[in-house]
């Protein structure tokens, strides 16, 4: 070998689109001058420059080139590290070549995009729209969607409402919309919302679209079915008051012409004509079926409205189960002071709030894939002697993947969480906590059952804010 090569440094970092340098140091060790070619090798080498591309050497001297690493700012770069070479190829000796090689980390970075397709949608009852989400990012991004509008005047079907989406890829979230109130009569009436793409960590993308909701009828047809019924009320009031007695006068002729034609007896001798029939039947019984219907409400019928059923952290990982048999997922959601449920997040997203001074009351937890899960929790205690909470009196049932999982209270006068604790049925358990007045905590992992994960503090003053789970 007649040839000495140094890279300085060997590993080096670089953000997408951004550039860092490498020296490259390289001796002629032969007693001939030669001349050296450079060509970079490996998957950074479409991003790689080599300044000189090629040097001549004396024997016994040394020379330098530099490495100029620029990554383009697109899912390509892929975040991490990433190895490289350089191909040094003597013009002298060509099959004598030399190749050093390095790593390259490139820093991971977030870019998403989402659109609705098409962003109107017109319907009577409800109305589909896609919401695609693409990650321009160089990492794997984890989200969640939801839907809000002004008056609460639609629900929100989504399907699935966690995606993960890797670098460069996109992923369609299927959206059914339906209007609360149907419109019977008249025109269309638009009603905008508003579908948010939630990361952990950083403020929801807002993505709007508009809903058009026609009537069931149109408004011409209204009007000629209320023109068409005064018309017939009309017709049967005219009929009733003006109808000719046809029944009466064809029996006074026929009495008459029985007068005319019979002998006329004696009044002696005639029959007494039959009494009149008495109707000895009971009256019929009264509506008791009507009579119940139309009490209590001043002559009105009673009518009854299901409630939409809740979202609850089982219907948000049995979804995303159902697009991700093989994985291991938790979702959850928190029960807030003076908020009440949130949505429930999934696999490391935010529940709660973070410096609102809201506390945390109830947990509502479901997983899918480690054998399922039980918990209980620390909660505030008034009658502390120690400055700690009290633990609940006892652990919940262990809960199968797929079903809701509740620690804590929702009353009103219910104490908040203090510290909560959980377990699974196999791999790990993790959380990162918020406790008030206090930084986010570092994730703390433990092993399947009998081991427990626990998350927050001990303090009798202080309360859960926020908490993101993982398995």
């Amino acid at each position: 070998m007649s040839l000495w090569t140094s890279l300085e440094p060997a590993s080096a970092t670089v953000d997408p689109g951004g550039s860092t340098r490498v020296r490259l140091r390289l001796r002629n060790t032969g007693d001939v001058v030669d001349e050296y070619r450079f060509e970079p090798v490996g998957p950074v080498a479409p991003w790689t420059r080599v300044e000189p591309p090629s040097l001549r050497l004396f024997p016994g001297t040394t020379g330098t080139v530099e490495l100029i690493f620029a990554p383009p700012r697109t899912p390509d770069a892929v975040a991490g590290p990433n190895p490289y070479a350089v191909r040094i190829t003597p013009t002298e000796h060509p099959e004598a070549t030399t190749v050093p090689e390095g790593n390259l980390t490139i820093t991971p970075f977030t870019e998403v995009r989402a659109e609705l397709v098409p962003p109107t949608v017109k319907g009577r009852f409800r109305g589909r729209p896609r919401l695609a989400v693409d990650n321009l990012g160089n990492t794997r991004l984890t989200a969640s969607v939801s839907g809000s509008d002004n008056g609460d005047q639609l629900s929100y079907d989504l399907y699935p409402s966690n995606v993960q989406i890797e670098p460069g890829r996109a992923a369609f979230v299927r959206t059914t919309l339906k209007p609360r109130q149907i419109i019977w009569f008249g025109s269309k009436e638009q009603r905008p919302y508003t579908l948010n793409v939630l990361r952990s960590g950083v403020d929801p993308l807002a993505v709007e679209g508009t809903y058009v909701q026609r009537g069931f009828l149109p408004r011409w047809l209204a009007t000629f079915l209320g023109v068409f019924v005064a018309l017939a009320i009309t017709f049967v009031m005219l009929w009733i008051a003006y109808k000719p007695a046809v029944a009466s006068g064809a029996t006074e002729k026929t009495v008459e012409a029985g007068a005319t034609l019979a002998p006329s007896p004696s009044a002696s001798s005639s029959a007494p004509l039959p009494p009149a029939p008495t109707n000895t039947s009971a009256p019929p019984p009264a509506d008791t079926g009507a009579t119940a219907g139309a009490g209590g409400g001043g002559g009105g019928q009673a009518t009854a409205t299901a409630k939409p059923k809740a979202d609850t952290a089982a219907t948000a990982v049995n979804r995303l189960a159902a697009s991700d048999p093989s994985g291991r997922h938790v979702c959850y959601r928190a029960f807030v002071d003076g908020k009440g449920w949130q949505i429930p997040v999934c696999d490391g997203t935010v529940a709660g709030t973070v410096g609102q001074a809201r506390s945390i009351k109830a947990l509502n937890v479901a997983v899918y894939g480690v054998q399922g899960s039980a918990g209980t929790a620390m909660v505030h205690d008034d009658q502390s002697t120690n400055g700690q909470g009290k633990w609940l009196p006892e652990w919940t049932a262990i809960k199968a993947d797929g079903k809701d999982n509740y620690i804590g209270s929702t009353k009103k006068d219910a104490p908040y969480l203090v510290t909560f604790t959980w377990n699974i049925g196999s791999g790990q358990a993790c959380n990162v906590v918020k406790v008030r007045d206090q930084d986010w905590h570092d994730q703390s992992c433990n092993n399947a059952r009998p081991d427990l994960n626990t998350a927050g503090s001990f303090d009798n003053s202080r309360w859960i804010e926020a908490i993101k789970l993982t398995v």
